[in-house]
């Protein structure tokens, strides 16, 4: 009798083991998720200077867009001024 009494008292153990491990599992997920706040700060700080590097893109692509609509403009300008060659 002492034998099967000795199984069915590991067996409840363990149940026990395994249940706590799992709660224990399950709420170390939730503290990784709340606790990261010096993380959210490195990550808004990140977003500041990507803000800023996309803007500082856009502001190079007008200019290099407003250089390029001058020479068209200045190409148009030349042609007009220029004497056309007649064909004989």
């Amino acid at each position: 009798m002492g034998k099967q009494h000795k199984k069915i008292i590991k067996r409840s153990r363990r149940k026990q083991y395994l249940k706590r491990k799992n709660e224990q599992a399950k709420s170390s997920v939730v503290r990784k998720e709340s606790a990261p706040a010096k993380k959210t700060v490195k990550k808004a700080a990140a977003k500041k200077a990507a803000t800023k590097k996309t803007a500082a893109k856009k502001t190079a692509k007008k200019a290099a867009t407003k250089k390029v609509a001058a020479k068209k403009t200045a190409k148009k300008a030349a042609k007009k001024a220029a004497p056309k060659k007649d064909e004989e």
